[in-house]
């Protein structure tokens, strides 16, 4: 049976889900794969991650969405600034990822080296669970997304280490911006933009 995929606003109250639902949509990706290596782990710790971050960073200072099987994390211009890890929620992002804490550093750091300047919406996370593959729930949250900064008259910015889906992106009108080859033996992560269109009257 299909599972609504129409966004909704995701609140603290959804961490649970929210947590769940990105660990699983992630448990293939290339970058995650290296941060998380061992395979029996995986999803638990992915699932500690997203809900640190999301409990503690973008629930607060961003526009998180969710559908019945997939959320995103969006961040306006005005907000890029404060959805920033402090120091206590960089302490739990290290407990959490162990030895490949460092690796995790010099990859954030190395990517944050390369975002453009100019004021964008950034499409921080987006994952749907792939038992709903198919069924829209992350084209319905890149859609609503995207409308919003398309209303403030804004480019969109993303990065991603999965090359299946930059097509995915490209059908929404993204353009790989930039290719980077992450420290310590990493995987490539492609950055994408997507200029503004004008709001549908």
């Amino acid at each position: 049976m299909p599972i609504p995929n129409t966004p909704d606003t995701a609140t603290l109250d959804d961490a649970a889900f929210v947590s769940r639902t990105l660990a699983r949509a992630f448990g293939d990706d290339p970058m995650m794969c290296w941060f998380f290596p061992d395979a029996a782990t995986r999803e638990d710790g992915l699932a500690r991650y997203f809900g640190t971050i999301f409990t503690r960073q973008y629930a607060r200072h961003a526009l998180c969405e969710r559908t019945g099987a997939g959320a995103a994390f969006w961040v306006p211009p005005e907000a890029q600034a404060q959805a920033v890890p402090d120091e206590e929620t960089i302490g739990e992002l290290q407990a959490i990822l162990g030895d490949r804490a460092a690796l995790f550093g010099e990859a954030v750091e190395s990517a944050a080296k390369h975002a453009p300047r100019e004021p964008h919406w950034y499409l921080a996370v987006i994952g749907a669970d792939p038992a709903a593959q198919g069924q829209g729930h992350g084209a319905a949250l890149l859609r609503s997304g995207l409308s919003q900064a398309d209303a403030a008259g804004l480019p969109a910015y993303l990065e991603s280490s999965k090359p299946d889906n930059l097509p995915f992106y490209e059908h929404f009108g993204f353009t790989v911006r930039e290719e980077l080859q992450l420290p310590g033996g990493g995987p490539t992560l492609w950055s994408m933009w997507r200029d503004p269109r004008p709001a549908a009257r």
